[in-house]
């Protein structure tokens, strides 16, 4: 959020107090029997060149008035915000400019603030509703988890990404560290055994920044050394998550690779990154 929308809602604010002071002292002259007759007679009070203005100061009382309710803003002094807005129109401020500008810089922190946390709620509630929407795959994933771990040879780190040797490199090979680039081929299914990326398929390795990948990939090719082969069995949280890859990877997918370490900071031509970048 911009320095030019957060001074625009402090306007607006200003101009909802006002508006709202008014229309208080109005109504406490108004007939209290006949609050409806008293309403259609304020707006048709308002002048034909004046119906711009208060177009105006409605139009900033809806925005701010929604913001507020959004981001759930509490606290904010009526009376000071309504006459620092007095004050400022006469040049008479109370405040000097840097004081205005600490102060002003506080009230962003707090609408940021609110910002992020409206985020997180929205985030989690979309995916509470995916996850229900998608519990039949769910369900499936963990019981494919289930019975691979009990296979021969399989061994489960305690992030829950599981993994067995095909092949394992010579003895003092290099291990990469999450800072490099590695060259890879990699044959990635889902648990189902469809291929849904595969660079031996392709008959291209890949190469990428090992800390621009999947967590899954992240972490489990770290274990392996250079010449090593291993099966990768990832759980969703670790791949793509609850949102996927669109178009590509449903969300909530368990998938599978099986990769083989190629080389560590290669420093011949690059060849394609991997598709198995994260979004």
């Amino acid at each position: 959020m911009g320095i030019w929308d957060l001074k625009k809602q402090l306007l607006a604010i200003s101009a909802v107090l006002l508006l709202a002071s008014c229309q208080q002292a109005k109504q406490e002259d108004k007939d209290s029997t006949d609050a409806a007759k008293s309403e259609q007679s304020a707006k048709e009070s308002v002048k034909d060149e004046d119906k711009i203005g208060y177009a105006l100061g409605a139009k900033m009382a809806t925005f701010i008035r929604n913001d507020l309710e959004k981001y759930k803003m509490q606290g904010i002094n009526k009376e000071s915000v309504a006459a620092g807005f007095e004050d400022a129109l006469q040049n008479q401020s109370k405040l000097d400019q840097k004081e205005i500008e600490q102060q002003f810089a506080q009230f962003q922190q707090k609408i940021q603030a609110a910002h992020l946390v409206a985020q997180q709620e929205a985030e989690a509630q979309a995916m509470a509703e995916a996850k229900e929407k998608a519990k039949p795959e769910i369900e499936a994933g963990d019981a494919f988890l289930a019975e691979n771990a009990k296979k021969e040879g399989v061994k489960i780190t305690e992030s829950g990404i599981q993994y067995r040797v095909v092949k394992e490199g010579k003895i003092g090979a290099a291990k990469p560290a999450a800072t490099d680039r590695v060259r890879v081929h990699y044959h990635g299914t889902f648990i189902d055994g469809k291929v849904f990326d595969s660079s031996v398929e392709r008959d291209q390795p890949a190469e990428f920044a090992l800390n621009q990948v999947i967590a899954g990939w992240t972490e489990g090719l770290q274990l392996m050394s250079v010449g090593s082969k291993y099966h990768f069995v990832i759980p969703w949280e670790k791949a793509y998550g609850w949102q996927g890859r669109p178009g590509a990877i449903p969300g909530f997918s368990v998938l599978q690779f099986e990769v083989e370490l190629l080389d560590i900071n290669p420093s011949s031509e690059k060849p394609k990154k991997a598709e198995t970048k994260t979004n």
